[in-house]
């Protein structure tokens, strides 16, 4: 490997354990120390980078760095620059859930999470405030936001999700989209490899159907349908992190119940505390959905794992089989008025989202005031999330 590729290996670990607040502040960070002080791309080549990390299903910091890592050193630097940023956050996570059980029943740990819980839901209402605020502009988008909110409240079924995205995009692609040269779209697909899309459906469509028919008293059960559970929701995903947490609630606390409302909240909160990725956040629920079912230390470790790799695997694929035809995927309209739609569904997911998390609140009106003090700092100072989830521990070790 050569000097370059090991400068840029150190300079990713250094970017993991330095960068907190969200898509935005990575994509700042990346611009400043791997642009304008390291030189490894240029500016158009980042944002350009960011943009399609916007386009497609998945972790978009982590799609736009192992982005920046192909064009410095191809696909094994990629990887590895993948793990480096991956690695730290997911490990923490995983070690948080081992030992939640323990910390949990010391009972000082429930006075900290009164204030943290509900912090955490304030902070996942600025994130619906502002993405309702970015992407709900038109007529459309804000009749879609109010269907998908509606639908999910109703439904309450996890195969809604991806059956709302697509409507989304369709109906805004149809809508928002003037004619377009077909062959500018034969030029794109012309330069697809259909074995690696056949891969990259070939592994959901295999643990679905695997999860499907394995004997549900088999210890392998849980973790593959686990597997196919978040390699799905990675599929799903558009918008980051902000939509990851919605979803996640939605299926694996309200509708399968791996693990409790207390249990998610107190993960996130954590997550929100520590820099790297918010997909990170799947290894707690992986590690604590096994160790709910009766798996022990080393199920909670393989529960980590799995979700780690599932949820990210999709946008992994993606970044890497795409980045090479960019140039022309970018310039098909109907792919980039799609987004509108999928972005809008996505706003509802999150409201429904935080309906439900606010629910167990009941007339709780200490959660209610902690949970509009985390929206008003996020919302009228420059304060970031750690710094939220901060004084609520604080203010949990004093009250």
């Amino acid at each position: 490997m050569r000097k370059r590729q090991l400068l840029f290996l150190r300079d990713a670990l250094i970017y993991a354990f330095t960068t907190f607040g969200g898509p935005q502040a990575h994509v700042a960070i990346l611009l400043r120390e791997f642009v304008e002080k390291r030189h490894y791309i240029t500016e158009e080549e980042l944002m350009e980078l960011n943009a399609l990390s916007q386009v497609l299903p998945g972790p978009s910091s982590t799609q736009t760095l192992v982005g920046v890592a192909w064009k410095v050193g191809g696909l094994k630097l990629a990887i590895l620059t993948f793990l480096i940023w991956i690695l730290p956050s997911a490990v923490v996570m995983c070690l948080a859930a081992i030992f939640y059980r323990t910390f949990a029943a010391s009972g000082r740990v429930d006075q900290v999470l009164r204030f943290i819980q509900p912090a955490a839901v304030g902070i996942v209402a600025y994130a619906a405030f502002t993405f309702g605020q970015k992407f709900l502009k038109s007529q459309v988008s804000k009749v879609l936001a109010a269907g998908s909110l509606i639908a999910t409240l109703i439904l309450q079924n996890p195969y809604a999700f991806p059956l709302l995205i697509l409507l989304g995009g369709i109906i805004s692609s149809a809508l928002e989209t003037q004619p377009v040269e077909d062959d500018l779209r034969v030029k794109l697909f012309s330069n697809v490899n259909p074995k690696k899309v056949g891969y990259f459906i070939g592994i959901l469509l295999f643990f679905a159907a695997l999860g499907a028919v394995i004997n549900r008293t088999s210890p392998f059960s849980l973790p593959v349908r686990l597997f196919e559970n978040f390699y799905r929701n990675g599929i799903l995903i558009f918008g980051g992190g902000q939509v990851l947490v919605p979803l996640m609630y939605t299926e694996f606390v309200e509708l399968k119940h791996y693990l409790t409302n207390s249990e998610f909240l107190s993960g996130y909160a954590l997550q929100q505390a520590l820099p790297g990725p918010t997909f990170s956040f799947t290894s707690f629920v992986g590690a604590i959905s096994l160790g709910n079912q009766g798996y022990g230390l080393g199920g909670q470790i393989i529960g980590s794992i799995v979700a780690v790799i599932g949820i990210n695997l999709p946008g992994l694929i993606l970044i890497l089989f795409i980045v090479p035809f960019w140039e022309d995927l970018k310039k098909i309209a109907r792919i980039k008025n799609s987004l509108s739609g999928i972005n809008a569904v996505a706003v509802g997911f999150m409201v429904t989202a935080l309906i439900l998390l606010i629910k167990p609140f009941g007339a709780n009106l200490l959660a209610y005031g902690i949970m509009a003090g985390a929206f008003s700092l996020l919302y009228f100072t420059k304060l970031k999330t750690p710094i939220i989830i901060i004084i609520g521990v604080v203010l949990g070790l004093i009250f």
